[in-house]
């Protein structure tokens, strides 16, 4: 039965990314989004980077479907997020994203949404990952409470890299103001 229901979910989530994306997006313009997004939202860009980097792995292209010679497809996933920040279809409707595998859309909603959440969560980064992951509602009702091993592994991978991401960003400005001698 739950097969029968994702197959459908799959198979219209990239006919519409063939659909509407003919741009193929690279990884530099997906950092300049990020950093962007982050900024104008207030938004951690460390976190941003951290969700992307564990969502998509940054990928911003996937094979071509069997049979599609030079189509490109955004990542998705088997429950049918879609895109860099794997927005799933009803977060990106809420989101008003039309186009899921559009770098700019995606990035645009995946931060809004990381911006709604750190409003609604008081800016604990534990609670945002976790609803991120699991939905705004479930994480709202049982707060740290929430004891899912799936949910606690995937606030513990963002931890981690949003802290290595910090580190390195503390490392990159010491660095340039010890060269910066004027």
């Amino acid at each position: 039965m739950r097969r029968v229901l994702i197959l459908p979910l799959m198979i219209c989530a990239v006919s519409s990314c063939l659909a509407e994306s003919s741009h193929r997006a690279t990884r530099p313009e997906a950092e300049y989004f990020v950093a962007a997004y982050a900024k104008h939202y207030r938004v951690p860009v460390p976190l941003v980077r951290a969700v992307v980097e564990r969502e998509s792995n940054w990928r911003v292209c996937a094979v071509s479907p069997k049979g599609a010679v030079g189509l490109m497809v955004c990542a998705v996933s088997p429950k049918g997020a879609v895109g860099l920040m794997q927005l799933m279809p009803t977060t990106a409707q809420r989101l008003r994203v039309r186009d899921r595998c559009n770098i700019d859309q995606n990035v645009s909603g995946g931060v809004r949404y990381l911006a709604w959440l750190m409003r609604l969560f008081h800016n604990d980064l534990r609670l945002v990952a976790a609803a991120y992951y699991a939905g705004g509602r479930v994480i709202g009702r049982r707060g740290l409470a929430y004891r899912n091993p799936d949910v606690v592994a995937y606030v513990s991978r963002i931890r981690a890299t949003y802290l290595r991401q910090v580190e390195s960003a503390a490392k990159l400005e010491k660095n340039t103001s010890e060269r910066d001698v004027r």
